[in-house]
């Protein structure tokens, strides 16, 4: 057991570890940051007031990205293939946004209001369209 243990945990494999999560970390930032700019209402500011419809929203968009930014890390070939990969999703995701306000009128000012039907959808169309996108980008061989 201690064999195995010490193959898996070889200087190699930590060191890529370290790498990919770092990057990743950091591209979730970065799409939590955009994500934030680019919606009208103000997430942070509505959450630290206790708007629970905020919080729902931000959550089903933070899993839907972090659900193929995860499947990316695990087919990807390399560090710079992965972070294209995460950009793409982040896009696909921001568009699903969009694609949500459309649909759902007055979005932005429904979560705002703190009304949970229309953050509870703008999170299932988020972790939808993350799944969706997760599963599309895998090998096609």
């Amino acid at each position: 057991m201690l064999d195995a243990l010490a193959l898996s945990l070889n200087a190699t494999a930590v060191f890529g570890f370290i790498v990919y999560i770092a990057v990743a970390a950091a591209l979730f930032a970065l799409f939590q940051f955009i994500y934030t700019r680019i919606t009208p209402h103000r997430e942070f500011e509505l959450i630290r007031e206790n708007n629970v419809a905020a919080a729902v929203a931000l959550g089903g968009s933070l899993v839907g990205f972090a659900l193929p930014a995860s499947n990316i890390i695990a087919y990807s070939i390399s560090v710079l293939d992965f972070t294209v990969w995460v950009l793409i999703a982040a896009v696909v995701q921001l568009l699903a946004f969009g694609a949500t306000s459309l649909v759902l009128k007055g979005l932005s000012a429904r979560i705002a209001r703190g009304e949970l039907s229309a953050a509870i959808y703008s999170a299932a169309v988020a972790i939808s369209v993350g799944l969706l996108n997760s599963a599309c980008m895998t090998p096609a061989a």
